[in-house]
């Protein structure tokens, strides 16, 4: 039975349903609205009744749908997995991994998606649905670049055997460092850096799995 805001009266698992009609334009004001109040005041300010007056909907339909503020989270972060830019291909990997680290430091430089990021980050550290949410729509922006790293290998600008995620994971993983530890957010000269260090260290064969890392060592790829 349809509940006001035309919602089921069925709860549902957040980022579980792909909604339709006036429900997803409910889900819609509910996810910006959303968006706005962890940009403003972070995790531990998120109240669902603050959302639905925000978002112009009624708060048991907001109550209902996603019961927790880890909940929206969740379903937020699956919401902007669906939404994410795709890849940049460059034809090198240098300067596939640069673009990758320019988009990273666009969004964590941007005033609105940088503190986003910062409570998103924080909601992970508090509760284990959000971590998992968190964790999911990482793997997915690692799944959307792998493939230029896989590719480099095809070129022979890798060793065979580098693993691409841990590539692309080497990347980011610095800017997201510090933005978190520093007060200043990470800039171009920090973007450069990251995706040289990482270019860097995967020709070298760092990421190369396992067994394969002493036989590509011997061998080293193309430049």
């Amino acid at each position: 039975m349809a509940g006001e805001d035309g919602m089921t009266g069925e709860a549902a698992e957040p980022g579980t349903v792909r909604p339709g009609g006036r429900t997803a334009r409910v889900r819609e004001a509910v996810l910006r609205a959303a968006e706005d109040a962890l940009t403003e005041a972070g995790f531990a300010r998120l109240d669902l009744t603050d959302v639905a007056r925000r978002a112009g909907v009624g708060k048991t339909t907001v109550y209902r749908r996603w019961g927790t503020a880890a909940g929206l989270v969740a379903d937020l972060l699956q919401d902007m997995a669906d939404q994410s830019v795709p890849r940049t291909e460059t034809g090198t990997l240098g300067g596939d991994l640069r673009a990758n680290a320019d988009l990273v430091r666009r969004t964590l430089t941007d005033p609105r998606q940088g503190p986003l990021f910062k409570a998103l980050i924080t909601a992970a550290t508090c509760d284990e649905k959000a971590a998992q949410a968190l964790h999911r729509f990482y793997e997915r922006r690692v799944e959307e670049w792998a493939p230029c790293v896989e590719q480099a290998v095809q070129r022979g600008e890798l060793p065979a055997g580098t693993d691409p995620r841990e590539v692309v994971r080497a990347v980011s993983a610095p800017l997201y460092y510090r933005l978190l530890t520093t007060p200043a957010p990470p800039d171009e000269a920090a973007a450069t850096q990251a995706a040289a260090a990482a270019e860097a260290a995967a020709r070298a064969g760092a990421y190369v799995r396992g067994s394969l890392r002493g036989r590509d060592a011997a061998n080293p790829p193309r430049s």
